[in-house]
């Protein structure tokens, strides 16, 4: 070999050949004709001759690309297929980003789905976003659980939000976003009402029955979740037994939605 590079936390030393590197990627060739990057966050070294220091990535994931490199194929698991997949955008890999994103649908599970929804959305990965997307609208009780589904941000959310396929009904999925968001306020130290702010227009709250409307409208006094507005539009529709101001998809119940009586009336098309 005639390239060290010095991965991880661990200082774990990886050896390679520079020609072999060079030719495969052009963000190595780039890396290695320029030496040293000067930077914390940016492979460097004390010569052109290298050790280059690669201390934000995992030994594992950085393994995986350079078994890439050589071979043009690559040995996952689901603990790094995620960081590899950013290491393959970060690197220009597109077959590499390909064989991570095939492996993710292949393996895909609870509770895993949400982070890997949150990546396809990053990169901008639309066939990977719509499977994920499929696979949370069939496990959606099960998903909401999930560390990853409090971990989403709030545009992903807000997207997930607007499928009329998840299988959950909507005071659970209420619930669901409500615990969400005070993680999420607690991790960004910001006020629930502002982190939950776009989510929460996707809350389809006419679905609810009066009874379970004047439940959360006293829960909601706690943490201003939902926004005033909004309950009352819901408390609107019920009183004009139609869906008037209120937007029809949020009139429009979703798979998992329970039955109930007054649903008949937000239907424009009931007889």
């Amino acid at each position: 070999s005639d390239v060290t590079f010095v991965v991880g936390q661990e200082q774990q030393k990886v050896f390679a050949h520079r020609c072999v590197l060079a030719c495969r990627c052009q963000a190595f060739q780039g890396m290695l004709s320029q030496g040293p990057a000067g930077r914390e966050d940016s492979p460097s070294s004390a010569s052109l001759q290298g050790p280059f220091i690669l201390g934000n990535v995992q030994p594992e994931v950085f393994l995986a690309v350079i078994e890439f490199l050589y071979t043009n194929s690559v040995t996952l698991n689901s603990h790094i297929v995620l960081e590899v997949l950013t290491s393959s955008v970060e690197y220009g890999l597109q077959d590499l980003c390909k064989l991570c994103i095939k492996f993710i649908k292949d393996t895909l599970s609870v509770e895993q789905v949400c982070e890997a929804l949150q990546a396809a959305v990053t990169y901008g990965k639309a066939d990977l976003q719509q499977h994920c997307l499929a696979f949370i609208e069939d496990c959606t009780a099960a998903v909401v659980r999930t560390q990853g589904f409090h971990e989403l941000s709030d545009v992903v959310l807000a997207q997930v939000l607007r499928s009329d396929h998840l299988s959950v009904d909507e005071l659970d999925l209420v619930q669901a976003v409500r615990e969400w968001a005070h993680v999420s306020s607690a991790v960004l130290e910001r006020p629930v009402p502002e982190v939950a702010a776009l989510p929460v227009q996707e809350l389809r709250l006419p679905l609810l029955a009066p009874s379970e409307l004047a439940a959360l409208e006293s829960h909601n006094q706690q943490d201003l979740l939902i926004p005033v507005e909004s309950i009352a539009a819901a408390w609107r529709s019920h009183a004009l037994r139609r869906s008037s101001g209120v937007p029809i998809r949020l009139c429009r119940p979703r798979r998992g939605t329970r039955p109930r009586d007054h649903h008949r009336h937000l239907d424009p098309h009931a007889k």
